[in-house]
């Protein structure tokens, strides 16, 4: 079955491609914007706008130097939005994040002090730094959007979105990232060195003591939520709703796929993966501009979705299986609607 064949009739669709275009005009002036600063890293710069369409939370995952940190506070710097930076250290407390209840001697009383985590984009910097406690921290704010201080519940900003860092290779100091926290960023991204094209490139724009990176903010964040309405219309066919469940279904039960697979699999995504999947395609076909998904959304974003919802047995980490490899072996056995 073809891309064309799913393109549903315009009575089946509750959006229309005209509408997505419309909507969609301050992607590219985003794109462009940030250009100025970044360099090549075009697959990175729409899994985040993927990220801002879905309300859902990224990982990124990278050697030291390439630039995960100013790519995400060049993002920031291009969004009417409130953005806060927040550096993960061993010796960081659950109230330097969310906040904490501050006495006020003359009137005797306590007042909140509202921490970073309130804001539309959260930089956590280097989060696997900071120790299990301030870990659980974010979990009620990651998925519920929203913190408890004493007594008292805050909703969070909408939008909320953390976007995190993390070096693979430097483990010294480092606190492994519990399951329940993964499962709660819709992507986890792996950022690559530049071709030699682009490291020229970067070469040229930053060898000075003084880079210029000035950006404007281009878009309001109301922008974002009229797109995100769309994107929760745009057409998905039942079979590629099957193809999205069947693909889940089979990081649990892989030996109806591959049977060698069985081994190398602890435990497959949940069913948030599926439900993380599903937007994420969405948001892709809107990118696109297309008022439709494709099995070529699904299959584009399925590794960014499940290498970090897949938990590899000793017997595949002795092999130097990787969860890549694993989704890569389903998509490439998985009948393709």
């Amino acid at each position: 079955m073809d891309s064309a064949s799913l393109s549903p009739a315009p009575s089946e669709s509750s959006v229309t491609a005209d509408d997505i275009r419309a909507a969609s005009s301050w992607v590219e002036p985003l794109r462009e914007e940030i250009a100025r600063v970044l360099v090549g890293q075009n697959d990175l710069v729409d899994r985040l706008l993927i990220a801002l369409l879905t309300n859902g939370h990224v990982l990124l995952e990278g050697v030291p130097g390439l630039a995960k940190t100013l790519t995400v506070r060049t993002l920031a710097s291009c969004l009417h939005a409130r953005f806060q930076r927040i550096q993960f250290t061993p010796d960081l407390l659950p109230a330097d994040v969310v906040g904490t209840m501050i006495f006020n001697p003359r009137e005797g009383t306590f007042s909140p002090r509202l921490g970073p985590v309130f804001a539309n984009l959260v930089l956590a910097d280097e989060i696997n730094r900071a120790p299990a406690k301030v870990q659980s921290a974010l979990l009620e704010a990651m998925q519920e959007r929203q913190v408890t201080i004493g007594d008292t519940t805050y909703s969070l900003p909408n939008p909320f979105v953390v976007l995190a860092t993390q070096n693979p290779i430097d483990q010294e100091g480092t606190y492994t990232l519990p399951e329940a926290q993964l499962d709660r960023f819709l992507l986890k991204i792996r950022v690559d060195y530049p071709t030699i094209a682009e490291e020229r490139l970067v070469l040229d724009r930053m060898a000075t003591s003084k880079p210029n990176l000035e950006v404007s903010p281009v878009i309001q964040i109301q922008q974002i939520a009229n797109s995100r309405a769309l994107v929760n219309g745009i057409h998905m066919d039942d079979k590629i709703k099957d193809y999205i469940v069947g693909l889940i279904y089979a990081t649990r039960h892989p030996e109806g796929v591959i049977s060698h697979l069985r081994n190398l699999i602890r435990c497959g995504a949940s069913p948030r993966g599926t439900i993380n999947l599903a937007l994420a395609a969405k948001a892709n076909a809107f990118l696109a501009g297309r008022d439709y998904v494709t099995p070529h959304d699904v299959k584009a974003l399925a590794p960014d979705i499940l290498r970090h919802r897949i938990l590899l047995t000793y017997e595949a980490e002795a092999e130097g299986v990787t969860t890549e490899d694993i989704v890569g072996q389903l998509l490439s056995k998985m009948p393709v609607p």
